[in-house]
Parts: C-alpha cells; structure tokens; sequence
C-alpha cells in the first residue's frame, strides 16, 4: 500500500470572499490530529493552485479535492450530448473548458450560463430536474453501497448544487496536469505527490456518523476518534467546510493505510479512469 508524509483534503466549494466560509484546507501527518492550514485565511483558488504545487514538490503528499474531476460520459457516450466539437477524455475536457472560460480566479460559471446553458439545470423553467440527473459510474456504484450521493455535475441551482465547483475544478485540473499526477487518470506513484477525488459522506459513514453536516467541535471529534485519529486542537467552533477538511484528511490518511483497495477499487477500468475518473474511497 503506497503512503505519503501527508494527506490533505481541500473543501473546494467556498469561493474568496464569502464571510466565514470559503476554501478550507486540512492536513493529517504521522498519527498527529489533522490541523487547517492558515484557518483564517481567505484563499482563492489561484493560490491553492500555487501552494499545492510548492507543496507536492516538497514532500510525498495526497491531496484531495470534493468536486467531481469529470462529468459521466459511460451512461450517455458524451459529456455533452449534441455538442461534436466537445472532446471525450477527461484530460481533453479539461483543456476545453479551461479554453472557454475567461471567469475570474479559474471559475467556469460562463461555461454553465452561456458557451453550454442547455445541458444545465438552473430551475424549473429548463423542465424537469430528472432529466439532467446523470451520474458517473463511481456514483451509482457508491449509490449501490447506501452512500446517497445525491448531486449531479449538471446541476447548478441550489445549495447542494457541485456544477460550478466541479467545473471550475476541471480548470484547475487543466493547470495542474502533467505537474502532479492526477488519480485515476495517472497511476499513483511510486514516489511523490498525487491528487484525487473525494466526497466527505464517504468519512463520515466510515467514521460511524449519518452522514450529516458537523458544525461543533464536540461532534467533529467525536467523527474523528471513529476514524482512529486523536482530536483536533481548535478554539473555536468550526463551520462545515473546516470540519470537512478536517474528517476527509483523516479519513484519507486512514484509508489510504488500512485498506488495501484504496488505489484500485472494485469496477474501475481503463475507459472510466480515462474519462469519469472516481472518488478516492468509492471502493
């Protein structure tokens, strides 16, 4: 089983400037508590790009981030249905959207509005919301296993909505190819960094928990002791995207070290890592 000096989870959902939310990023070492990374920090996704890459080249670290690395293709045989310009690899498709997107701080919102509007579901005058609920195969075999993954890469509406996360993760996935291998879309390495996928229901069901959003620090510790990791040191309550962080980096550490599996889960092939990828637990 491959280890690193450290996992990291990165709560990718918050954007720079929202008051009290925003990207979070948590690290787990050794058999330490997982710790934030500069919690009262605001990062945009233009420094976590710059950080991570500093940090990848310093030490053997896995990083983790909750959007989706690429839309289902398998189901339908296209990402976007109708549209034969649009490539059908994950890679391609990163550099597609990157190159049609001018949004600031590597957002794709333009992507979803404009360049592609009808593939999207922005409320109920694009018709019924089913229609666009399309999920990868990693998905529908976590879905199998009771892990009620809910979103849809092509639902953009809503608090629960991943699209425009997800989307402009795919840009950041574009800039960061080729640098730091990319999980499943690379082999892990024998030696140095490597990114994935992660979705925090995933270590909050493995840490014995419901599933449901943590917002004290009584409960976040209570998630980690199932986790088998010593509790956080914070002196503050945290918000949901921090208590993410935190859980997934030690669920990743714990994963990563326990479960033989963990690189190479039950119905991953060669075509799904190449063009939906999978979620780092989804085993």
């Amino acid at each position: 089983m491959r280890q690193f000096a450290a996992y990291v989870a990165i709560d990718w959902s918050g954007a720079k400037g929202r008051k009290h939310k925003g990207i979070a990023i948590a690290e787990a070492r050794g058999e330490a508590a997982p710790r934030l990374v500069r919690p009262g920090h605001i990062w945009s996704r233009e420094e976590v790009l710059g950080w991570l890459l500093k940090r990848a080249a310093t030490e053997p670290t896995l990083f983790g981030f909750d959007f989706s690395f690429a839309p289902p293709i398998i189901e339908r045989g296209e990402y976007l249905p109708g549209e034969p310009a649009v490539p059908k690899s994950a890679r391609e498709f990163w550099a597609y959207v990157d190159a049609r997107c001018d949004d600031d701080d590597l957002g794709a919102a333009s992507f979803l509005e404009q360049v592609h509007r009808p593939h999207f579901y922005f409320g109920i005058a694009d018709g019924a919301k089913a229609g666009f609920m399309h999920f990868r195969q990693c998905d529908a075999r976590l879905n199998a296993q009771g892990g009620r993954k809910t979103a849809s890469a092509y639902d953009a509406i809503g608090a629960a909505q991943v699209a425009k996360a997800s989307f402009s993760g795919m840009r950041f996935l574009h800039r960061l190819d080729g640098k730091v291998a990319i999980w499943p879309m690379n082999p892990v390495p024998e030696h140095g960094s490597a990114v994935v996928e992660i979705y925090t229901r995933i270590y909050l069901r493995r840490a014995g928990l419901t599933g449901v959003k943590i917002r004290s620090r009584a409960d976040l510790n209570h998630a980690l002791k199932g986790l088998g990791s010593p509790p956080a040191s914070l002196r503050f309550e945290p918000n949901d995207h921090q208590t993410d962080a935190l859980v997934t980096a030690a669920g990743m550490r714990q994963l990563a070290m326990t479960e033989p599996r963990a690189f190479d889960p039950e119905g991953l092939t060669c075509e799904i890592a190449q063009t939906e990828g999978w979620t780092f637990g989804v085993l």
